[in-house]
């Protein structure tokens, strides 16, 4: 059956049942919320995270992303295709499950009594079901065979006909299913594509930060060695000038402390007149 298909695309793969709250790890793949942190706690002591299903590791926990439209086809399926509880075998005197339940004869059937059931047309078979009402029209209390494709609704033959859908656009309900199947699986593989392409974005963007960190680093690096050289230049300046300042001291010191001749006085004077 169609819906089987895409029941297992919509499965958990901790759980193996219907996700609930998905949430998506960075690599893409989906999990029901409770699963996956209750993994990650699990992980926690070892110090390496990883995906239960790619096997891709994190030293970090990584972050759960929401999947708001997977969440909504889930809701969607559940409404749909609602798991009944286990159903029995009518004419079985113990518990044996049931493979099927006619919605005509509003009987449900294991392997060894379906085989002695009606194969005509009229019966509807379906999975074990003990929803009957549920699958009637609530007006003719007949068994819903069609889909309304103008008011998107489930009706019977006799709404079709002489009731309030008489001329509308139809569909057998088993193809307008599986239509709408196939419509629930692009919509979750254009999902996929969409967080594979996200992820791609986020990953390209963290590269991107990274080199950019890397490059700011060197050029600190660099204008910080400049800035220190600049220094250094002006230290070993500052000492050569203190140091020829000391030096022409000196010699005016003993200069002054000479004979006083012509050619003292004529020095002295040239070197205050400097």
């Amino acid at each position: 059956m169609a819906a089987d298909g895409l029941k297992e695309e919509l499965n958990c793969s901790i759980c193996l049942s219907l996700y609930r709250e998905p949430m998506s790890l960075r690599c893409g793949h989906n999990f029901c919320q409770d699963c996956i942190m209750t993994l990650l706690d699990t992980q926690k002591g070892s110090g390496v995270y990883s995906c239960p299903e790619c096997r891709e590791e994190y030293t970090e926990r990584p972050p759960l992303v929401k999947i708001r439209k997977l969440c909504n086809i889930v809701d969607n399926f559940r409404s749909a295709y609602q798991e009944d509880a286990e159903v029995f075998c009518t004419y079985c005197d113990s518990s044996v499950p049931a493979t099927k339940t006619c919605l005509t004869c509003e009987a449900s059937f294991c392997r060894k009594h379906l085989k002695n059931h009606s194969k005509s047309a009229d019966h509807i078979l379906t999975d074990p079901t003990t929803s009957y009402e549920e699958r009637k029209c609530s007006i003719h209390k007949e068994i819903l065979k069609y889909y309304c494709t103008m008011d998107n609704t489930c009706i019977c033959m006799s709404c079709w006909v002489a009731g309030d859908h008489k001329g509308h656009q139809v569909e057998l309900l088993n193809q307008a299913s599986e239509k709408m199947i196939e419509k629930l699986r692009e919509s979750a593989n254009k999902l996929n594509s969409e967080i594979q392409e996200t992820e791609n974005r986020i990953k390209n963007l963290e590269n991107h930060r990274t080199e950019e960190k890397e490059k700011t680093s060197v050029v600190t690096k660099r204008v910080s060695d400049l800035f220190g050289d600049i220094r250094k230049q002006l230290d070993d300046t500052e000492k050569r000038v203190l140091a020829e300042i000391s030096r022409q001291e000196e010699e005016v010191s003993q200069s002054v402390g000479r004979p006083d001749d012509g050619r003292h006085r004529l020095y002295t004077w040239q070197i205050f007149a400097r």
